[in-house]
């Protein structure tokens, strides 16, 4: 064989190779080692069930085909908020036709927040007139401007917090006393349960199986005001498909309300199974622990995101029981009869 055959039979092993996808590639590189979240606006995003680290684009691609994408939040934590910005962004560049939905507001405060997607009114008027968050400029203002700049819905999920709380001290029975107006824009079935659910409610306020039957009872209407709220959140969100159909929705809320597919979200899917639903919660790493808590946090969610704790309240018992209290003040005001 002359050298000419030689380097033209090479050539055509080549290209043979080539086409086939058989020509030796170099290995492509090992994705970055998971390291801890360095501040509190940061945030690991990694994949279950092989834990492998992934940017916020790449997360983004792999949901541009899931009809509704639920970010849970431990409430006032930046990298929470900074994550659902970011998300936001990178999902509507996968897709265009994007609803926002958030926990974060009350259903009958729907009109004022169309008023100030609308410009009719300004951004103080409209936290005053929905009752916005303490801490809705920090944190969910650049989710409402991306969508009031980009003109896409934004919906008001939550059920009317007066009515969560009356359910609370009264039970469910004060759904019957409601105007019409106000019932009607409920769920027709406001309590749907999942037992898994009820068992981890009750484990996270301490609740005893000891308990006298008024604790019970004080224990179950609040279990039940939980209900109202995942509920009337899954309904907001399906009213939302069926209003903006080709629409992906992306609904921002507690944590609580979505990990482990229970909440908001298992009753979503026991109203509409075909609908796709994707979950992506956040896991806290210690800071004394340089190992992510993954292994007992993987059922969490479809996509787990890993962020530092957030800083102790009190450590004075004294001043936790006075606070806790002044929160629990406004409810014992309201007026349910």
């Amino acid at each position: 064989m002359n050298q000419v055959t030689l380097v033209t039979l090479t050539l055509l092993v080549s290209t043979f190779l080539l086409m086939n996808g058989c020509a030796a590639m170099p290995d492509a590189p090992a994705p970055e080692p998971l390291s801890a979240p360095m501040s509190q606006y940061d945030a690991r995003i990694v994949a279950p069930p092989g834990n492998r680290p992934l940017g916020i684009e790449e997360l983004a691609e792999r949901l541009a085909g899931t009809d509704v994408v639920v970010v849970g939040e431990y409430h006032g934590h930046h990298a929470s908020h900074l994550l659902q910005s970011g998300l936001q962004q990178a999902l509507y560049r996968q897709h265009r036709q994007q609803v926002l939905s958030m926990e974060q507001f009350d259903l009958d405060h729907q009109d004022a927040l169309n008023r100030y997607l609308a410009g009719d009114i300004g951004e103080a008027e409209m936290i005053e007139d929905a009752e916005a968050w303490d801490n809705y400029r920090g944190a969910y203002r650049p989710l409402v401007e991306f969508a009031r700049l980009h003109d896409l819905p934004v919906i008001a999920a939550n059920a009317p917090a007066h009515v969560v709380r009356c359910v609370g001290r009264q039970g469910p029975e004060y759904l019957d006393n409601l105007p019409e107006p106000v019932r009607h824009s409920l769920p027709a079935k406001p309590f749907l349960d999942i037992p898994a659910y009820r068992e981890k409610f009750m484990a996270a306020i301490g609740a005893s199986h000891r308990a006298d039957s008024t604790m019970k009872e004080r224990m179950s209407n609040t279990y039940k005001a939980q209900l109202l709220r995942d509920n009337t959140m899954a309904e907001r969100i399906l009213q939302a498909r069926s209003q903006y159909p080709e629409h992906q929705i992306l609904h921002i809320t507690g944590t609580f309300h979505s990990e482990q597919g229970l909440g908001t979200v298992a009753l979503l899917k026991q109203r509409a199974p075909a609908v796709s639903v994707a979950v992506i919660s956040p896991v806290v790493w210690p800071r004394e622990d340089d190992t992510p808590p993954l292994a007992e946090n993987r059922t969490h969610g479809d996509y787990l995101y890993l962020i530092q704790p957030l800083p102790e309240e009190f450590r004075d018992p004294e001043r936790a029981r006075k606070a806790m209290a002044e929160r629990f003040s406004t409810s014992a005001r309201t007026d349910c009869d």
